[in-house]
């Protein structure tokens, strides 16, 4: 599943674009790169079970988008909703730590509301799917080494049952994918997005989170917590990225393929503290303090990388925004967002 075929290349300049799971970090980006690539006309959908419609309602006034409240688990509103769409980018979905709260909810939605879309998008004749996995698919723990490349194997040894379970949805997902292409020609890419970060960005992920708790500890004086040494690697890529990422994979011809979105380069949970420190003029020094039983924290040895040379070979993309720029580019937001709330009291 990793060496692409000749598909469906969308012109977005004259396409209809579903989102699923719209109200969302990655999805409100897309969102928003798709107007500004001139694209005919963009759905929103979202069943508001984590998404708010604050983060899509600076869209809404475009006569270009259309926001439909819709649930994976209905495959009525599925099929309402894909009427004459030209692509549908399938976000929605549980993340790990969901998967630690209400595993049984989250294994219904990843697997049976991506089985619902993909139906729909059959059923509708849409032309091609970009399905939203993950790294999560190369699993976690001491058995990952060196470059986890497309047709890389699965890793569960160690890990929390609930990254696992997370992982392996993903898996699912990916292969009900192929499955429709080879049963049905339905076009699609798998997109394996690294962990997602930047403006907009909710507490749900949980390497992400480990960013924004940092930073609200060092804002309240505290000193920043070290689940390890420090030396621990994690791989980031920011959202504007994944956004163009996402119509790369609608405009190229690529399909029945898997590649890897990843930002520029890893970094280490020593040099991401350090950076939000940097960024706050913070002279406060880490506490290294072990996560207590049962944290989902998904950390590495640091003896892996995550190689994105296959998604610039198939759907010509690559990143560009390194992780300085955009943790400033986050907190900078977050900032403004704390400062709105102060003036509104």
């Amino acid at each position: 599943m990793t060496q692409g075929k000749e598909g469906a290349a969308l012109d977005l300049k004259s396409a209809r674009i579903l989102i699923a799971g719209a109200a969302s970090l990655v999805g409100s980006h897309t969102a928003e790169a798709l107007l500004a690539a001139g694209i005919k006309e963009v759905v929103l959908l979202d069943n508001f079970a984590f998404g708010t419609p604050e983060a899509i309602a600076h869209l809404k006034d475009d006569p270009r988008v259309r926001i439909v409240k819709g649930d994976l688990m209905r495959l009525p509103d599925l099929l309402a909703a894909t009427q004459g769409m030209d692509g549908v980018l399938h976000l929605a979905a549980y993340m790990t730590l969901g998967f630690a709260q209400s595993p049984w909810e989250a294994v219904d939605v990843n697997l049976r509301g991506a089985q619902n879309m993909l139906e729909a998008c059959r059923a509708n004749k849409v032309k091609k799917v970009v399905f939203a996995s993950s790294n999560a698919v190369y699993g976690y723990g001491p058995g990952i080494k060196g470059a986890l490349v497309e047709d890389g194997p699965f890793h569960s040894a160690g890990a929390p049952a609930a990254a696992i379970l997370y992982g392996a949805s993903k898996i699912m997902g990916e292969q009900l994918c192929r499955q429709y292409f080879q049963k049905h020609k339905l076009d699609y890419v798998v997109l394996r997005y690294s962990t997602v970060y930047g403006e907009r960005q909710h507490y749900r992920a949980a390497n992400s989170l480990y960013i924004m708790e940092t930073y609200d500890r060092v804002r309240r004086g505290e000193r920043p917590v070290l689940p390890g040494d420090g030396s621990d690697t994690k791989h980031f890529v920011n959202v504007a990225d994944v956004a163009q990422a996402n119509l790369a994979a609608f405009r190229s011809a690529a399909t029945d393929v898997a590649v890897n979105v990843s930002g520029p380069e890893p970094i280490t949970t020593g040099e991401l503290v350090r950076m939000v420190l940097d960024y706050c003029g913070s002279k406060l020094q880490p506490e290294i303090k072990p996560d207590p039983p049962g944290t989902v924290r998904l950390t590495s040895g640091g003896a892996f990388h995550i190689p994105h040379d296959l998604a610039g070979k198939l759907i010509g993309w690559q990143p560009k925004i390194g992780m300085k720029e955009g943790i400033a580019r986050l907190l900078a937001w977050r900032e403004a967002g704390l400062a709105k709330q102060k003036e509104a009291k």
